[in-house]
C-alpha cells in the first residue's frame, strides 16, 4: 500500500498516563493509505496496544505490537485483509517473545492489541486481550470484540453476574496476550448481536460502514471506569472528535484514572461507492449470504413443477375420458 497524507475518515486519538502515577504503557498508531499505484481505494489502519500490567517492560511490548502490525499491513496490497492481520499478529508475538528472551529485564513482557482496518467502506478487525473495538451507528453502540479475560469467561459460564465484573478480584486477569508461548489465537469475531454464534460473528468481517458511523478503539483504562452508554453519549454530544476523545479521557480521570487511558475515534464521512469484499472474506460469508436466496429459488422451482404436473395430468385425463352421451330432450 502507499501511504497518503489525507485519510478518507475523520480521526482523533489521545493517550494519557492516568492518575495512578505509573508510566504510560499504552501505544497506538493510525495510518492512511491507498491500496496501490493503480488502485486509489483508500484505507485506514488503527492499532491500539496496552502493555500488560505487572509484566516488566510493558511499554516495550506494546510499542513492538503497534510497530510490527502497522508495518506488516502497510507492506500488503489489501487483497487478503484477514490473512494479513493473522500474519501481523503472529509476527508481533514473535518479536515480543524474541526481545524478552534476549533481555532478562524484559522477560515476561506482554501486550494486548486491537486493530481496525477500514478498506474503502469495509471494516476488518482482530483483537488479542481486553482492548476493545466499539461501533456506533446513530443512537446505538455495540462492542464488536470479545474480552479475553477471566471475568468474561466466568460470566459466559454463569459463575458471576455481569454487574460483578468490574469489582471482581480477577477483573484484570487476561487469558490471551501478545508475548505468550504458545502464541495466542487471533480473534476475528465481530459480534453484532449478543446471540450470534462464533461462526456468524466471523462472517461479519467486511462489515459495511455508513457515513456517520464511528469506531472507538480503547484500552481498559477507559472501559473500567466509563460505561458503554457514556461513551455513546460523549461521542454524540461533541461534533468534534478531538473534543470527544479528550472528554472521554477526562471522565475516566475524574473517576480515579487508575490505569493508562487510550482512545482512538474513526468516523466515516460522505458517500462512498461500496468497495467489493475480497474473495477470501466472501468465501467465509458465502453460506450465510446464499442460503436464503437458494431456498427462495428452490421453492419457486418446486411450485412451477407442481403446476406443470397438475396441468399435464389434467390434460391426459381430459383426452382419455369417454365422452358422455347427450341427454335426450322429450318432445
Amino acid at each position: 500500500m502507499i501511504r497518503v497524507s489525507v485519510a478518507h475518515m475523520r480521526i482523533a486519538a489521545r493517550t494519557d498516563a492516568g492518575r495512578s502515577g505509573k508510566k504510560n504503557e499504552d501505544n497506538f498508531a493510525v495510518s492512511a493509505y491507498q491500496l496501490g499505484p493503480g488502485n486509489a481505494t483508500p484505507s485506514v489502519l488503527a492499532v491500539v496496544a496496552d502493555g500488560i500490567g505487572g509484566h516488566r517492560a510493558g511499554e516495550v511490548a506494546s510499542a513492538l505490537a503497534v510497530e510490527t502490525i502497522s508495518r506488516v499491513v502497510s507492506e500488503s496490497d489489501g487483497s487478503d485483509p484477514l490473512g494479513t492481520l493473522t500474519q501481523a499478529v503472529a509476527m508481533a508475538n514473535y518479536h515480543i517473545v524474541s526481545q524478552a528472551n534476549q533481555d532478562n529485564a524484559r522477560l515476561g513482557m506482554g501486550s494486548t492489541c486491537v486493530c481496525a482496518w477500514v478498506i474503502g467502506d469495509r471494516l476488518y478487525s482482530v483483537s488479542v486481550g481486553d482492548s476493545r473495538l466499539y461501533w456506533i451507528r446513530r443512537d446505538a453502540i455495540r462492542q464488536l470484540t470479545t474480552d479475553h479475560t477471566w471475568v468474561h469467561d466466568a460470566i459466559v459460564h454463569g459463575i458471576i453476574q455481569p454487574e460483578d465484573a468490574r469489582t471482581h478480584p480477577n477483573a484484570h486477569v487476561i487469558r490471551r496476550y501478545l508475548g505468550s508461548q504458545p502464541p495466542p489465537e487471533a480473534d476475528f469475531r465481530l459480534r453484532l448481536e449478543a446471540t450470534e454464534s462464533d461462526d456468524e460473528a466471523l462472517r461479519n468481517q467486511g462489515l459495511r460502514l455508513l457515513p456517520g458511523d464511528v469506531l472507538v478503539l480503547c484500552t481498559d483504562g477507559l472501559t473500567d471506569l466509563v460505561e458503554d452508554e457514556e461513551i455513546l453519549g460523549t461521542v454524540q454530544h461533541y461534533h468534534d472528535l478531538d473534543t470527544a476523545a479528550e472528554a472521554l479521557i477526562a471522565l475516566a480521570n475524574e473517576r480515579g484514572g487508575h490505569d493508562n487511558i487510550t482512545v482512538v475515534l474513526l468516523q466515516m464521512v460522505g458517500e462512498m461507492p461500496t468497495i467489493p469484499v475480497p474473495p477470501v472474506v466472501l468465501a467465509m460469508q458465502a453460506r450465510q449470504e446464499t442460503m436464503p436466496e437458494r431456498a427462495w429459488w428452490l421453492g419457486l422451482g418446486l411450485l412451477a413443477l407442481l403446476t406443470l404436473g397438475v396441468l399435464f395430468f389434467g390434460l391426459i385425463w381430459l383426452l382419455g375420458a369417454p365422452l358422455l352421451p347427450p341427454t335426450p330432450t322429450p318432445t
